[in-house]
């Protein structure tokens, strides 16, 4: 009987953590079902007006994948990925100085930083480029 009720205890505690370990995120458009308490989200910031910052984003996520919401309201842009979640938000901290936040999820919900870090790369480039 003991060794029943061990296994019976190991099998609460996996359950328990596999309770817990899913719930549900925030996103720009709301509640989205992921793994919460993993870092998703890279922050930049570039001297440049908010207008060249959100056009050079936008030219990014068209270029890579497809836009499916674009708030010129909240200067939030998404799209999808490689079956991928991904949010760009842009705000303005000082007159020529912009805060760019990407974050990336998976279709299962869980984070990829990779992903994130090159979008950012890639609108780093585009302000570069463009004059």
């Amino acid at each position: 009987m003991p060794l029943m009720t061990f296994r019976l205890f190991l099998l609460c505690v996996a359950s328990s953590l596999a309770a817990v370990s899913v719930g549900c995120i925030s996103t720009p458009q709301g509640k989205q079902f992921g793994v919460p308490g993993v870092r998703d989200t890279v922050v930049s910031r570039y001297e440049r007006p908010i207008d060249q910052v959100i056009s050079s984003a936008r030219e990014v996520l068209s270029r890579t994948g497809t836009i499916t919401g674009d708030d010129v309201i909240n200067n939030e842009v998404s799209a999808k990925i490689d079956s991928r979640s991904v949010w760009v938000t842009v705000s303005e901290v000082e007159p020529l100085v912009t805060e760019v936040k990407v974050r990336v999820r998976s279709s299962r919900g869980t984070a990829d930083l990779a992903t994130a870090a090159e979008i950012d790369k890639q609108i780093a480039i585009g302000l570069v480029v463009s004059p």
